[in-house]
């Protein structure tokens, strides 16, 4: 990570997991993505420090998540998103590293285009996606969409990234800022440099604090920057990628090796 990014860290206030649970879980929100080199992101991050406390776990605030996408057979669930279907349902498999825990965790899109996150924690990681996973992952499409997911998923990408988490002081909103991430996929290894910087911004109507302050910085959400779908282009897994290269540009990964 930037080194000055860390230090500028240094200066927010301590949360711990349930505290930041209990004043901002956001299974369900609106969501706002930006990449941003680290030149750009740090004003922004010193203004956060006025409104945002930062996770903090036995004296870490950043962690490791290591994250497997499931898909069928044709990538329904990649190219669903690549043509913006408002029906879209994509599953993961996110190890945290450093908690020695994982979940199964399906997202979708509702009627009001608010994604809805469902997670479920899993005992045997030798065997993720057993019959209670697939039941799982059936449950809750059918709740939100009314009709059966009915697809046969196997894992499909992997990547690593590290994670800092900082929650409103005022509660109902919180951020994540992902930084050196890395995707694995098909036998192909693509890297973000540790200066570029994915930050998503979770809140009831997409426009939070977080979200003001970037905005009065001019600095603007990406499109279309879905790290599934990112990984998934820049690894080359896919034949269609071009929703998706502005932010592959922005990262630097424009095109696989």
């Amino acid at each position: 990570m930037d080194t000055n990014i860390a230090q500028t860290l240094m200066s927010f206030a301590a949360i711990s997991l349930g505290e930041l649970n209990s004043k901002a879980a956001m299974l369900e929100r609106l969501d706002n993505k930006y990449i941003l080199p680290a030149d750009a992101f740090r004003p922004a991050l010193e203004r956060f420090s006025e409104h945002f406390d930062v996770l903090e776990i036995s004296g870490k605030r950043a962690f490791t998540y290591a994250t497997s996408y499931y898909d069928d057979e044709e990538l329904r669930g990649y190219y669903d998103h690549h043509q913006g279907r408002r029906k879209r349902c994509k599953v993961r498999v996110r190890e945290y590293v450093d908690a020695g825990f994982s979940y199964l965790e399906v997202k979708l899109k509702d009627r009001r285009k608010i994604t809805v996150k469902r997670r479920l924690k899993i005992n045997d990681p030798a065997n993720p996606m057993n019959r209670q996973a697939a039941e799982f992952v059936e449950e809750n499409y059918r709740d939100i969409y009314s009709e059966d997911f009915g697809k046969m998923l196997h894992p499909v990408i992997a990547m690593r990234y590290e994670r800092i988490t900082l929650v409103a002081k005022e509660g109902g909103e919180r951020m994540t800022i992902d930084t050196s991430l890395h995707f694995e996929a098909g036998g192909v290894s693509r890297a973000v440099q540790p200066d570029m910087f994915i930050i998503e911004t979770k809140s009831a109507r997409g426009n939070g604090i977080a979200d003001k302050i970037l905005r009065e910085l001019h600095l603007h959400p990406t499109k279309r920057c879905s790290k599934y779908c990112i990984g998934m282009a820049a690894t080359g897994s896919v034949d269609k990628q071009n929703k998706f290269l502005p932010a592959l540009r922005k990262l630097r990964l424009a095109g696989p090796r």
